[in-house]
């Protein structure tokens, strides 16, 4: 499955803000779609990080069609800088289609590529069957379930993936 992960630009906010004020799209990552100015308050938060990061950051998902389809990240985990944490989140028309095996397979390829030997990471809403599905069936496994941030998460870690 093609796809391209495309750093985000000031001109994209628009794609952004439409898929994260769907609130099905958004129920397993803040349980609430955000509104224009939460939108923007994250989006201006991302176009800073990715000046700064070569290779670290967030990233629009485009398929073969050009379509935008979700959105991407890698970044430096928040409470230990030397683990490195994934997100995704997808267009729900583009749910169930193998995307999201696709954008997991992208960020650790380029994971290893820029940070060979560090552990991944990705976080996720205990009742998002679909992403636990991913994340295991793509290796990872499960290390932490509990509150973090307020909120109920698990923990999935990618051990050493450089041999992945």
């Amino acid at each position: 499955m093609q796809i391209t992960l495309v750093k985000y630009v000031a001109a994209d906010f628009d794609y952004f803000k439409r898929l994260v004020s769907d609130l099905e799209t958004m129920r397993y990552i803040t349980g609430i779609e955000w509104e224009e100015i939460e939108a923007r308050l994250q989006f201006d938060a991302m176009l800073e990080i990715n000046a700064v990061e070569e290779s670290l950051g967030f990233f629009k998902v485009v398929n073969q069609k050009n379509e935008f389809i979700g959105n991407c990240s890698l970044e430096c985990y928040k409470y230990d800088a030397a683990i490195l944490e994934i997100g995704y989140v997808l267009k729900r028309e583009f749910w169930r289609m193998g995307y999201g095996s696709a954008i997991l397979q992208r960020l650790v390829h380029k994971a290893n590529n820029s940070f060979p030997g560090m552990d991944v990471i990705a976080i996720i809403d205990p009742e998002n069957q679909a992403s636990r599905k991913l994340l295991e069936k793509n290796g990872f496994v499960c290390y932490f379930k509990g509150v973090e941030d307020s909120k109920f998460a698990e923990k999935f870690i990618l051990k050493n993936f450089h041999t992945y």
